[in-house]
């Protein structure tokens, strides 16, 4: 109510005051329009004295005077009537959007992001071929007006007074049109609701900015803003688009048949594309080549021959996410957000030019070893279900309205819902009504089915996945990123986004506490069954992990051995020494970011984290315990090529070199141990490079999630696997376990990186010389019972089983 008073006193005070001076204003009024309609009087008398050769003169330059002031009351919006038009500011200053391109780190364009697929080209770059066919179609007296062609504009007229239809505008007029939207961005004043004077206001204002680009501009500039911005269809915005779309060659390159048939695009975009009108495009090319005829720039002769050769086209039209690392650039584009926001940039319309860190021939490799190895996976899993659907609990029984809760989380049940209200049964028939749908396929990429939605869920989750990431341990430089085995039907991300159970690979933060405080890979400590009691609050509780194989081995064992075999119990016990809050904090120094839960099967892997969190851990300890943030970019230009932005990476040491040396050991103990769980790699070409391996297998609870962590000196590499939802699984860990599913990417990756030649910084041994004294022994090899080790290398992998008390969970991870 006080608000409502305080408004009403504001307004009644500043209406006294406007009342008070309107008699002013109108006195002011009547004595300026006295004044006028005086003056005009004199002047009507002094015209009617005049001959008639002096009366036509009057009348002329009263017109052209009449004219000069209606285009000045027009460009300065006068009282609001006619809308804005473009300013200096604008014209010197134009807002182009302009497509942001992706470079990697060997030079190669990653993708793009924009609104309109527009790339800037200089006139250097433009085909003089181009350059001629345009001006002999859309403005033949270019070099000779001042952005308005007078002698078009009366030809225009006439033409319209014999009843035919004829454009006027010159290529300088359309510069406007293009670049100022002047026809509905500025077509805002009152009168610009009138439908009549709508396009009289707007043909104006194209007039006088015309005339005020030519003042400012040279023709050569103006013909390059003109390729730079002129839309010709099929995502194509300017020249350089325009070329590569429809020819799949550069604008330099452009030959006059191809030149005619994107200038006869202008005409009209859809009624003369290429692709869906071949026939009209070809005739609307042939009409562009005589008018190369008319101007003499082609003779008769060439021009019959190039009509008589078809429209070749070589098309392809460039979306947003075409080519490679699509979670990569999708995950790119979140994480410039903050920094586009804080300094007033746009990365889908500034025409910035990103410099990433990928590598472009590591991506490929990554993207096949993917490819490659979830294949091999997807026909295990399906022969392994085979006759069942996968979507199981604990006790192997399927789960009740697993694919009725998913389908309840679609954008389709959402729409059902509102159109059939109160009609459950409904909505029921058209979830299960079939129709053509899109799913994915490895073959094909994708496939056509007639599916009903509830069938496409049920098709879709059976699918298994994958991440894997690799990164420059001494740079942090992310070399490599695939979020999962397909974009188009999975864009969430599952390098950097997902979070899922880390299980052993959760060991690297145990061990690495344990150096901490002292203890070394040398130390020995028994494999025996061991209970772990706590409290959860006020209620008393016992944990009794198990190995993977289900039973202890009862004698010693070092802890480089516990490591590389990947031994839960002897992981408990190193666990229950440290302490959990120890652990937890080594694993937030080394990268760790996701919060983890205070309690006991966290030392096994029970607390979610992202793959890329984990593999930057693992290089903190490559990288001699000095720690920094996962580098994407190395730097953004803007469109003028100034740096404007660059990653302020800051190296900190977060554990000593002595802890992170004895670490390194205990990883390439994975290799070196008998029964690590890293031996695998040796079904893989890489030991012909003079390069070392370590790295460590991970496996959760039923295994839901599988991992693999390996590193060498210049390069580390993490692969996850497992299925969208968590209950998706295998049922045994000779199909499901790390070392079985996640390694062999690993293992394909390094194999095509370490064979490229051009890669080659990427071998190399791990230093054999500590660079500062080591006070703890961790040369020792271990020499075990010919039956304490599976004859297959990878049975003691690292899946916990959860004790007989308690029931095993797919949240869960490592039971309590």
């Amino acid at each position: 109510m006080n608000l409502i008073l305080v408004v009403k006193q504001f307004i009644m005070k500043w209406w006294g005051k406007f009342l008070v001076q309107l008699p002013v204003a109108w006195e002011f009024i009547k004595v300026w329009l006295g004044k006028f309609i005086a003056w005009r009087k004199r002047r009507h008398i002094r015209y009617r004295g005049l001959v008639w050769y002096r009366k036509i003169v009057n009348i002329i330059l009263t017109g052209f005077v009449l004219f000069l002031l209606y285009l000045f009351i027009v460009d300065i919006n006068f009282l609001w009537l006619f809308g804005k038009s473009p300013g200096l500011r604008s014209i010197h200053n134009p807002n182009q959007s302009s497509a942001s391109i992706i470079y990697t780190s060997d030079g190669k364009v990653l993708g793009k992001y924009f609104r309109e697929n527009r790339t800037p080209v200089t006139y250097d770059e433009i085909s003089p071929k181009l350059i001629k066919t345009l001006i002999a179609t859309e403005d033949v007296r270019f070099y000779k007006h001042f952005g308005i062609d007078i002698e078009g504009v009366f030809a225009a007229l006439k033409d319209m007074a014999k009843g035919r239809s004829r454009g006027a505008s010159t290529i300088t007029q359309q510069l406007v049109k293009n670049m100022y939207k002047t026809r509905n961005q500025y077509s805002t004043g009152l009168f610009g609701y009138i439908p009549g004077l709508r396009l009289i206001i707007s043909k104006t204002k194209e007039w006088t900015t015309a005339v005020k680009i030519e003042m400012f501009y040279s023709k050569k500039d103006i013909l390059t803003m003109y390729f730079n911005t002129v839309d010709f269809g099929s995502n194509a915005f300017g020249i350089h688009t325009a070329a590569k779309t429809f020819f799949n060659t550069t604008p330099a390159k452009l030959n006059y048949e191809q030149s005619a048939t994107l200038v006869g695009l202008l005409k009209a975009t859809t009624s003369y594309s290429p692709i869906a009108h071949p026939t009209r495009s070809k005739e609307r090319r042939n009409v562009v080549l005589e008018n190369l005829v008319k101007q003499k720039v082609i003779s008769k002769h060439i021009c019959d021959s190039l009509k008589l050769i078809p429209i070749q086209l070589n098309f392809s039209e460039e979306q947003n996410y075409d080519g490679n690392a699509l979670h990569f650039r999708a995950y790119l584009e979140k994480y410039l957000q903050d920094w586009e926001q804080k300094n007033g940039y746009d990365i889908y319309s500034d025409g910035l030019k990103i410099y990433v860190t990928i590598d472009s021939r590591m991506q490929k490799y990554a993207e096949e070893a993917v490819n490659k190895q979830m294949r091999i996976v997807q026909k295990k899993f399906d022969d392994h279900w085979r006759g069942q659907n996968p979507w199981q609990d604990e006790n192997h029984k399927e789960i009740v309205n697993f694919i009725e809760d998913i389908a309840k989380k679609t954008k389709a049940y959402a729409s059902l819902s509102v159109k059939y209200k109160n009609h459950p049964d409904s909505i029921t028939y058209f979830l299960n009504l079939p129709h053509a749908v899109k799913v994915f396929d490895y073959e094909t990429g994708e496939k056509e089915m007639n599916l009903s939605i509830m069938d496409s869920i049920r098709y879709m989750n059976r699918f298994m996945h994958c991440s894997f990431v690799s990164m420059e341990p001494q740079t942090g430089n992310v070399k490599a990123w695939v979020g999962d085995i397909n974009f188009k039907f999975w864009q969430y991300d599952k390098v950097a986004q997902s979070k899922r159970q880390p299980g052993s690979t959760f060991k690297l933060f145990d061990y690495t506490a344990a150096m901490m405080q002292g203890m070394s890979p040398c130390d020995m400590m028994t494999d025996k069954s061991v209970t772990w009691k706590y409290k959860e609050g006020n209620t008393e509780k016992s944990w009794t992990p198990r190995n993977a194989n289900g039973y202890s081995l009862g004698y010693a064992v070092s802890l480089k051995n516990a490591f590389a075999q990947s031994i839960n119990t002897i992981a408990v016990q190193v666990s229950q020494i440290v302490g959990i809050p120890e652990i937890i904090k080594c694993a937030y120094l080394l990268g760790i970011q996701t919060p983890l839960e205070n309690k006991p099967s966290t030392c096994l892997g029970s607390s979610d984290v992202s793959l890329l969190e984990l593999v930057n851990s693992y290089s903190t300890v490559v990288n001699e315990g000095v720690y920094h943030d996962p580098i994407l970019v190395t730097r953004i230009e803007d469109k003028d090529g100034n740096v404007i932005y660059e990653p302020k990476s800051v190296q900190k040491r977060v554990i000593p070199y002595e802890d992170a040396w004895l670490m390194t050991e205990m990883l390439k103990g994975g290799m070196t141990e008998p029964g690590g769980t890293s031996r695998a790699l040796w079904s893989w070409d890489l030991f012909k490079y003079n390069t070392d391996f370590g790295g460590k297998t991970g496996t959760s609870s039923n295994h839901s999630d599988a991992w693999y962590v390996g590193v060498s000196k210049n390069l580390v590499g993490g692969a996850w696997v497992g299925g969208e939802q968590r209950c998706v699984h295998f049922r045994t860990g000779e199909l499901g376990q790390g070392s079985r599913t996640a390694l062999p990417v690993f293992g394909m990756f390094m194999e095509k990186v370490l064979k490229d030649e051009s890669l080659s910084k990427y071998r190399g041994k791990f230093p054999t010389k500590p660079k500062e004294p080591i006070s703890r022994n961790y040369g020792c090899h271990t020499v075990l019972p010919p039956d304490s080790i599976s004859a297959d290398s990878t049975a003691l992998d690292e899946a916990d089983t959860p004790p007989e008390d308690v029931p095993a969970s797919n949240e869960s991870g490592q039971n309590e």
